[in-house]
């Protein structure tokens, strides 16, 4: 029986001609890419081709699942899954922060989606410097060209994580010098920032008082916009930089779902969410939008339509209306990793009931003519089938 979306009957949906389909693939923690085993492959030489060999899969996976984009995460944590002078090679390649691969993995990476017509886009996360504050990842990161060794007034914990002061110019410069290392010399057609911006357990966990007294100039009474202007500058001189190097070269960010509650603005959506990104992230992810200085938005909308705090349908009206008449595009990631997770208990993801919501999602978004579909999926998604019985 075909689903009613909005009045429409499922045959008479309107056809989205242009889609992003794209698919995240997480090194943090070896999630999706290298694998453990890989990683942990004494023989140099069969890690090497262990390790390639897992990326032609995931990217066979892609093109039989009719992907056209993926978004690598080339920076988890202030490292590299690329050849640099500025960071140190990635501890997911080998176990060990600063240890060569053996390989350009970047290189591979794209060279390989390129031969299965699909676009590779860099995935940075700005700040993150490691994913625990231990005696023993802090030793480990004493390494050259950490930036926890070669700054060390930079570097603050905030939600169990080692993190960039994100106030601190400086430090703004070293992203920035970071991506456009990648952009120059690297054949990629974008660049992607996740939602981790000010990552905090709590406001105030971060402890940047004194940042706010050396670098504020008396600008801003409130921290607060201190604070979102300072991601406001990074995205923006970002976007100045990759546009002068090369135009061609996509920029976009993927933050949580939620801007601002109506309930705290007026502009905002009529959701009642816990961490909206103006408020908790400091990152004014709207102004973004409506000044143009990315050139696509994918808001996480990990939600069903009857969520209570953050309905699917009205987060992406939303969203469409900020989008239309600007030239950004307009993605969606969807959640698929939560179908029949135990984590997740939500029913509109268990069994059938979850086909039937994300085939409503994405007609829904068919019918949106600002939405380019788009299903920016986690990795997770290419093996929910194999993994979980529908």
């Amino acid at each position: 029986m075909a689903l009613p979306v909005n009045g429409w009957a499922a045959d008479d949906l309107p056809i989205a001609k242009r889609h992003l389909r794209g698919a995240w693939i997480s090194t943090t923690l070896n999630l999706d890419w290298p694998s453990t085993g890989a990683r942990n492959t004494k023989n140099d030489s069969e890690r090497i081709e262990r390790t390639k060999n897992e990326l032609i899969a995931i990217l066979d996976k892609a093109a039989e699942l009719n992907m056209n984009a993926v978004f690598l995460q080339v920076s988890p944590e202030g490292d590299a899954f690329y050849e640099s002078d500025i960071v140190p090679w990635s501890r997911y390649l080998t176990g060990s922060f600063g240890k060569d691969p053996g390989f350009d993995p970047l290189a591979f990476a794209i060279e390989e989606a390129h031969k299965r017509n699909l676009e590779l886009h860099a995935w940075f996360n700005p700040y993150r410097v490691a994913m625990y504050t231990d005696t023993a990842t802090r030793e480990s990161l004493n390494i050259e060209k950490s930036v926890y060794k070669e700054h060390p007034h930079w570097i603050r914990a905030a939600n169990e994580k080692l993190v960039v002061d994100p106030g601190i110019p400086e430090a703004r410069k070293w992203v920035v010098d970071r991506v456009m290392e990648v952009v120059k010399n690297y054949d990629i057609d974008g660049i992607h920032f996740d939602d981790y911006f000010y990552n905090e357990a709590y406001i105030g966990e971060l402890d940047d008082n004194d940042t706010f007294k050396s670098y504020n100039s008396g600008n801003f009474s409130n921290k607060g916009d201190w604070r979102r202007n300072n991601t406001y500058l990074l995205i923006k001189e970002l976007s100045q930089e990759i546009r002068k190097a090369k135009a061609w070269v996509k920029f976009g960010i993927s933050p949580a779902a939620v801007w601002r509650n109506k309930q705290d603005d007026k502009n905002g959506s009529n959701t009642k969410a816990g961490v909206p990104n103006y408020d908790r992230s400091f990152a004014d992810t709207k102004k973004w939008v409506e000044e143009e200085i990315i050139d696509y938005i994918a808001p996480q909308v990990y939600f069903a339509f009857d969520n209570s705090y953050v309905p699917y349908g009205e987060i992406v009206n939303w969203w469409s209306n900020v989008v239309k008449g600007k030239n950004v595009h307009l993605y969606i990631g969807q959640a698929l990793y939560k179908v029949n997770d135990p984590n997740y208990p939500d029913v509109s993801f268990k069994n059938h009931k979850a086909v039937e919501e994300f085939t409503r999602q994405h007609k829904f978004n068919i019918e949106k003519p600002q939405v380019m579909e788009a299903s920016c999926l986690d990795l997770e998604t290419f093996m929910i089938l194999k993994k979980r019985k529908l």
